[in-house]
């Protein structure tokens, strides 16, 4: 008679950042689904609860907490880390999705939104690992995932210099914090980079515009469950880095083949289809400065106002 094998996945203690949209949301509820106690953490307080109480509905063993947070802020991701261990005495798994947009010339997009976005996007990734990791030397191992993208993390695109450098910064971050646990010992922690490519998510209907042009969808993008299928996967099995997507593994590989026609062909696939011609879209400086509200969704097209 063959016994049945327990998911690895039931029973952890995960904190996912970012989780009221988009891939976070996602990753919360595919941790949830396989009997993980999931802390959600994002601004957006009232989505948030009702996100937790989707993730507590989703299986038997099931466990959400929502916690508030703004990554920005040191004492707050401290205070998320406390929550957690106050209800469930452990960190297994952090997985740091919060993220923003910028789109705009290099030079000409505000400075101001261009710090914002590093606060987001890198400081809240160190403060999130800063949190955990006394965590998880204390009980002897964890896992640290970070989302980062292949648009930085190996490729470039105009107009998402902010965005491209905060990427390609995570990818450093983890490779220096790897080699940093080696050095200490600590073997039961692991770090993973998780690299989508286009995904279909709100992302860039939440991003700052200041390019006076009207962000269009290009194919193909991946489904925001199929980057959560792959955090779940890296948090159980610690590869180093995943790039997810037949398009973008194959956009790697491209890349490294021959790198300046690559950058060519991004270039103006992002100038003449990704943009519209300019239009006098109005400037936006998104979800920047105020929490996505109820405008959070996992894909582009369930989020309101299309």
């Amino acid at each position: 008679m063959r016994t049945r094998r327990t998911d690895p996945v039931r029973g952890k203690v995960v904190v996912v950042t970012g989780a009221s949209s988009g891939i976070g949301r996602a990753v919360g509820l595919a941790f949830a689904r396989r009997g993980a106690r999931v802390v959600l953490a994002a601004r957006s307080a009232d989505v948030l609860c009702a996100e937790a109480r989707r993730c507590a509905d989703a299986h038997p063993a099931a466990d959400a907490l929502a916690v508030p947070t703004d990554v920005t802020d040191e004492r707050a991701v401290e205070a998320l880390a406390a929550a957690a261990l106050a209800r469930h005495g452990r960190i297994d798994v952090w997985v740091n999705v919060a993220g923003v947009g910028v789109l705009g010339a290099a030079d000409r997009a505000p400075s101001e939104d261009v710090r914002r976005l590093f606060d987001v996007n890198v400081m809240g990734v160190v403060h999130g690992a800063r949190a955990a990791l006394p965590v998880m030397r204390r009980q002897g191992g964890g896992v640290i995932v970070d989302v980062s993208s292949v648009l930085g993390g190996v490729v470039r695109a105009p107009y998402l210099s902010a965005y491209a450098m905060s990427k390609a910064a995570l990818v450093t971050f983890d490779d220096v914090l790897r080699q940093e646990l080696a050095l200490a010992g600590a073997r039961g922690i692991h770090v993973c980079s998780v690299l989508p490519g286009g995904v279909d998510t709100p992302f860039f209907l939440h991003a700052a515009n200041h390019t006076g042009r009207r962000v269009r969808a290009l194919p193909p993008l991946v489904p925001p469950e199929r980057v959560a299928r792959a955090v779940v996967r890296a948090a159980r099995t610690h590869p180093r880095r995943v790039v997810v997507g037949v398009s973008s593994q194959l956009l790697v590989r491209a890349y490294r083949l021959a790198p300046g026609l690559v950058r060519t062909l991004i270039a103006r696939a992002t100038e003449h289809r990704y943009l519209s011609p300019p239009d006098g879209t109005p400037v936006t400086s998104g979800i920047l400065h105020t929490p996505s509200g109820a405008a959070g969704a996992v894909r582009a097209a369930d989020r309101g106002g299309g």
